[in-house]
């Protein structure tokens, strides 16, 4: 079994009863449950102090125990206040032992890109305690891919997905498109050629996701890529404006625009199903008439 270190350097955990359900959830099922204390931390809508949510990633540096993993109460917003400040030497040097699994997403994607832009240290996106394992019912979907991630050196994710027939190589990176533009200018965002940028986000309409693709796309970021992925965009419903753009006709706009394949339909992101990826690892993509597959490797996992 393994331990589970929690951190909270984003928004405060307004759904106590969920997280609380997590933490059960995992010592029933053997594991132990560290750093427990952090759940009920607020200050206005943060997680607790600057120096107290700064102190949850830097502490990390000195934490010990092979197998652990380090996941994420839940997001929000407030881990981008900390990026000026986290002790990002100190975190490779750490992870060059016995890597910590570091797991989440939403807002922590942008540590998650700091680490990999600076040191190119692989975490996983995917689930936290408060959203996934905290949930009514456990998603029987979600903790297979959780565990395949991390419990295997190489693992597949499949899925029918829609888009043109393709085959690449490249690193895996992405997480919360949101965060992921945010950081554009900034030395946390990764400087990747050929990779395969996979993308999803929450509560932005079509017309907004379509503008933070172009701020990609105007960047040059997607057009250095090797294929983009989109996962799950929760509550991107047109409305009557729309007048018949959505969603999917963004997505063929987008396309117009690239020399390279926008792959759809993985189940990534938030909602209650959603696959594991190791963000830096080595993928290769395949999508034809019997749909789509990333073979990943290279990341770090559980040791037997």
């Amino acid at each position: 079994m393994s331990q589970f270190h929690l951190i909270a350097p984003s928004g405060y955990c307004i759904n106590q009863d969920a997280a609380q359900r997590g933490v059960q959830r995992l010592l029933e099922s053997g594991h132990r449950v560290t750093n427990q204390t952090i759940i009920p931390r607020r200050q206005q809508r943060f997680a607790g102090t600057e120096t107290q949510r700064l102190a949850d990633i830097n502490d990390l540096v000195s934490l010990n125990g092979e197998n652990t993993i380090v996941m994420a109460v839940r997001g929000g917003y407030g881990a981008s206040r900390l990026l000026e400040s986290i002790d990002w030497a100190g975190l490779a040097k750490r992870q060059q032992q016995d890597p910590l699994l570091i797991c989440g997403h939403s807002d922590f994607t942008v540590i998650q890109l700091g680490l990999l832009a600076l040191h190119n240290i692989i975490t996983f996106s995917g689930p936290m305690l408060a959203g996934n394992v905290g949930a009514p019912e456990l998603d029987a979907f979600t903790q297979e891919h959780f565990w395949r991630a991390l419990q295997n050196p190489v693992f597949d994710v499949t899925w029918q997905g829609e888009g043109p027939q393709w085959a690449c190589e490249g690193q895996l990176w992405g997480g919360n498109l949101a965060m992921l533009v945010s950081l554009i200018g900034t030395p946390w965002l990764p400087t990747i050629e050929d990779g395969i940028l996979v993308l999803e986000d929450i509560n932005e309409h079509p017309f907004r996701v379509e503008r933070m693709l172009l701020q990609l796309y105007h960047a040059g970021i997607l057009s250095r890529q090797s294929a983009i992925v989109l996962g799950s965009f929760s509550g991107a419903q047109p409305n009557d404006y729309d007048a018949g753009y959505s969603l999917d006709t963004m997505v063929d706009f987008i396309r117009s625009r690239l020399d390279i394949p926008v792959i759809t339909g993985l189940a990534f992101g938030h909602e209650q199903q959603t696959v594991t990826l190791p963000l830096g690892a080595q993928a290769i993509l395949t999508h034809d008439t019997s749909g789509s597959r990333l073979t990943i490797s290279g990341h770090p996992h559980i040791k037997a």
